[in-house]
């Protein structure tokens, strides 16, 4: 099995981190609660993030049945940008995809975001959907892992993966929990879409090599979202990175010892960023520098936490700006919901 391409979309209303930061103040209507924001948003290590909106448009989003159609719009869009772009760089046509999976969990639909977009990109009506919803953050990971399975029984098949989240229509002014002033600051909107393909098919790519799923019991209330009526509410403990730091670590160092390896043989990692905490976690725990989670901490500062998106646009940043040789190894991997993480061994 192998990836032949990854593509991404960015909405085209992006915003450096200090006019969000404000806006949001003043949204919130608090000069004291604005401090607050202002403190935790300089923490985040982000630049610039992107929304699927205009800024001013989110003051006439006044309920979740208007958040979420906004989000039915705007997630065709992107998805459809990302799928095309992803499709033209494998060299494969749409009417080659033999199975589609989509991740989401900022927006609900049904029929979910593939149908809507399978007579729009000319895929077949025979392909096979498997929308997931409620993964976060691991979805990118987990999605292409599900993909692998789907071509390893499928050798000459192609698997697409779309992931798109637009988390800032989930905005919960009404909330003023940490959790949620942190992750106003900390989460962006963007898309990204993969193209895995089977071990006979033409298409060239990184091999997937193996990839391993982990549940955490007793997690569930680390991450997540708590729905209602009131549309998406953050739930973030301050638990997160010191799980990063102290779980992925044994974890990655089983997955890769059940193949033959070593955490020293790894030359490309592909990380999730989550936030500065988390990434500074990851990296304590597996001991590794600045540079070799270079990608994930510029994208995280380029368009903050995307979610399930985020590990696929490092991979696409990883391909595009750092080249390996034959045979090297990478790992891609992704924490989420449930508490869960999702380990995928890659090989050049």
């Amino acid at each position: 099995m192998r990836i032949a391409a990854v593509g991404t979309a960015l909405p085209r209303h992006r915003y450096d981190q200090r006019t969000l930061t404000e806006y949001l103040v003043a949204a919130f209507g608090d000069e004291r609660l604005g401090e607050r924001l202002r403190g935790l948003h300089q923490n985040t290590q982000i630049d610039t993030r992107h929304l699927a909106l205009p800024l001013e448009a989110y003051a006439g989003l006044t309920d979740f049945t208007q958040r979420n159609a906004a989000w039915l719009t705007a997630a065709q869009e992107l998805g459809a940008a990302a799928i095309e772009q992803a499709l033209q760089r494998a060299g494969v046509r749409p009417d080659e995809v033999d199975a589609i999976f989509f991740s989401t969990v900022t927006g609900l639909a049904s029929p979910s975001l593939d149908a809507r977009l399978l007579v729009r990109l000319g895929l077949r009506p025979d392909v096979k959907r498997l929308p997931l919803f409620g993964l976060g953050c691991v979805a990118g990971a987990a999605a292409v892992a599900r993909a692998a399975d789907f071509v390893r029984g499928t050798p000459r098949g192609v698997a697409l993966v779309l992931c798109v989240e637009l988390c800032s229509l989930t905005l919960q002014l009404g909330d003023r929990s940490v959790a949620n002033l942190i992750s106003v600051g900390l989460f962006g909107d963007g898309a990204a879409a993969a193209v895995v393909v089977g071990s006979e098919h033409r298409a060239a790519g990184v091999r997937i090599e193996a990839t391993r799923s982990v549940f955490y019991p007793h997690t569930e209330q680390v991450m997540g979202w708590d729905i209602g009526a009131h549309g998406f509410k953050i739930v973030l403990s301050a638990e997160v990175p010191e799980v990063a730091k102290t779980k992925v670590p044994p974890d990655v160092d089983a997955f890769l010892s059940a193949h033959g390896l070593r955490r020293g043989q790894v030359v490309r990692w592909i990380a999730h960023p989550g936030g500065p905490k988390v990434l500074a976690g990851l990296q304590a725990g597996l001991g590794l520098s600045d540079d070799d989670l270079r990608c994930s901490w510029q994208c995280l500062a380029e368009a903050g936490n995307l979610s399930s998106a985020s590990v696929l646009m490092i991979l696409e940043r990883t391909l595009r700006e750092r080249p390996a040789r034959p045979g090297d190894v990478g790992v891609m991997l992704a924490m989420g919901p449930g508490f869960c993480s999702e380990y995928l061994l890659l090989r050049w």
